[in-house]
């Protein structure tokens, strides 16, 4: 196995429990949503983050139209006894992620070149264009900065 192989396994086995994660955020932020549950008012929030009451309500917003910082929301958290859990997680398993763009760049860069060599009565056979794809899968995967260069 290889070394970015190898740190593909352990990421996924970090981030697979996170896909099962319910990421819907409550509709006025979490930050509210625990302060409230804990019966802390703006003023007694604003104390313990030793901030104004108006700037733990710009706080709250700020969290639900996703413009506060991440050390904002860290801080804010950390003055309710919480921890901040931030992470980013693929929508699918990123080796799956990589399999797919390199399918769709190898059948794109074949199909041009086939293209090309049957103008020249030299296309390929469809077994010989699945052999060809298959190598040139592998060969974008050995190197997967290949496969961002087009969205």
């Amino acid at each position: 196995m290889t070394n970015r192989a190898q740190a593909i396994s352990a990421l996924e086995r970090r981030l697979s429990p996170l896909r099962l994660w319910p990421s819907a955020r409550p509709a006025r932020g979490w930050l509210r949503a625990i302060r409230h549950a804990f019966g802390i008012t703006t003023a007694q929030y604003a104390a313990r983050l030793g901030v104004s009451q108006p700037r733990i309500i710009a706080i709250e917003k700020g969290e639900v139209d996703e413009t506060v910082s991440l050390a904002t929301l860290r801080r804010a958290a950390e003055a309710l006894d919480c921890k901040l859990v931030y992470a980013i997680v693929p929508n699918q398993p990123m080796d799956k992620t990589l399999r797919e763009r390199a399918l769709r760049s190898a059948a794109q860069q074949l199909a041009r070149t086939n293209h090309t060599m049957r103008l020249e009565n030299q296309g390929l056979s469809n077994q010989e264009l699945d052999i060809e794809k298959d190598h040139l899968i592998e060969e974008l995967l050995d190197d997967p900065r290949r496969l961002w260069d087009e969205p």
